[in-house]
């Protein structure tokens, strides 16, 4: 470890005189001294003790009590705590991010697992194991789409989340792929890549997309296919979204993990890693990385994407998440989550406020007289009342997380 230990003042002089400079500093001065730190100013170091009490009482101050009824892309899910017990095991933690493709079998195994999961879920031939979350999944089916039509120009939905229209613009305008942002699909699609629909949108409104004459792009939130048909049940050619309600925690918003799946004639653009199956020389089960994307494995100008990390740690976690709670626990906790934001929904209505969606899942639009005015009086009796979307509008959000008795105090906080 000798060669991380700290200069000392005789290393530092022989350097100096050999690169040619009286002093260190002197390294830095073209750097205006109106931008330079002038010290940390620290204050005198705490023991262990001293450092535990100082911490608690500055985590005092965290309001951790509210209510939540926020969505718009991370949701206050159930997340069993047998999921952090093994995801948080040496031997996953040591290895989340697999570059090589000689990666232990187990990893590997979970990303197969992973995928068929997916698959599962959107009904499509293949997924990756993963992108980096929802827009980056968005932004990478696009380049799919353009490079497998040849066509550079695209449509997209304008009531796409917000965030993941940033992602689109920043990768398009590198790319120059025109986007078309759109209210509704036009009749004639001929001329694009690709239309590209989130359902339910970020409004909270289900879609049912038309058929187009391009490929369909469909980005969801996969815990809504807990109850809702799969995508390709009606024409999706490559179906994406961020795995975030699959037991990933809110984290103050991060990180996550986005997912693509498509059509198999599609799989050597899909980006991403995708593990395989397949038999050893003794007959046994064995996973492999069976295609690789990144410029590090094949010739650069193969590569589908260069910056499309898998995410299998959060991969991980959705994996254990869907396992734990097996098709009947994952249809029941996307019922529950349904069932309470219809309840809402309905309190609200019979309170006087206007519900703006026709058909949603656990997400909807409502409309009030001062959006402002409605989320402070919420949040000063500890309630977290949705996002400000406008000067009327609110998006408001339940899961399974929020009782009756919360969705009581909701309505009862607004009537005052």
């Amino acid at each position: 470890m000798k060669n991380f230990l700290v200069h000392d003042e005789k290393t530092i002089k022989d350097i100096c005189r050999e690169i040619g400079i009286d002093n260190v500093e002197e390294l830095f001065k073209q750097i205006p001294q109106s931008v330079r730190s002038n010290g940390l100013n620290l204050p005198e170091g705490l023991s262990e003790m001293e450092t535990q009490k100082v911490i608690k009482k500055l985590s005092k101050e965290n309001k951790t009590d509210y209510i939540s009824f926020l969505g718009g892309g991370i949701y206050n899910k159930f997340i069993p705590a047998c999921i952090a017990q093994v995801a948080n095991r040496f031997e996953f933690n040591t290895a989340y991010t697999p570059y090589q493709p000689e990666i232990s079998q187990g990893t590997l195994q979970v990303m197969y697992e992973f995928q068929t999961m997916i698959c599962n879920l959107t009904g499509m031939d293949i997924a990756n194991a993963t992108v980096y979350d929802g827009g980056t999944a968005c932004a990478e089916a696009i380049l799919m789409a353009c490079r497998i039509s040849k066509k550079y120009k695209v449509c997209v939905l304008n009531s796409l989340n917000p965030e993941y229209k940033k992602v689109i613009t920043t990768y398009t305008n590198s790319q120059d792929i025109e986007v078309d942002w759109v209210e509704e699909i036009p009749e004639n699609t001929t001329d694009y890549a690709c239309v590209l629909i989130q359902t339910p949108n970020y409004y909270g409104e289900i879609i049912t997309p038309k058929s187009v004459d391009c490929l369909s792009i469909i980005c969801c939130d996969p815990s809504t296919l807990s109850i809702l048909q799969p995508p390709s049940e009606y024409g999706a050619d490559i179906v994406v979204g961020d795995i975030q309600t699959l037991g990933i925690p809110m984290n103050f918003g991060g990180p996550s993990a986005g997912f693509m799946a498509c059509k198999e004639k599609f799989m050597r653009q899909l980006p991403g890693r995708l593990a395989g199956r397949t038999v050893d020389k003794d007959g046994k089960q064995a996973f492999c990385l069976t295609i690789q994307t990144r410029e590090q494995h094949i010739k650069r100008e193969k590569a589908t994407s260069n910056i499309c990390s898998n995410q299998a740690l959060v991969a991980l976690c959705s994996t254990l998440y869907l396992s734990v709670l097996g098709e009947k626990g994952f249809k029941q906790a996307g019922y529950l989550s349904a069932k309470q934001a219809h309840l809402l929904a309905d309190k609200l209505k019979e309170s006087g406020i206007k519900v703006l969606n026709k058909n949603f899942f656990n997400e909807f639009t409502i409309e009030t007289d001062n959006s402002e005015e409605f989320l402070s009086k919420l949040k000063a009796n500890n309630i977290l009342g949705g996002i400000k979307l406008d000067d009327k509008r609110i998006l408001v959000a339940a899961t399974e997380m929020n009782s009756t008795e919360e969705i009581e105090q909701y309505i009862d906080t607004i009537k005052k």
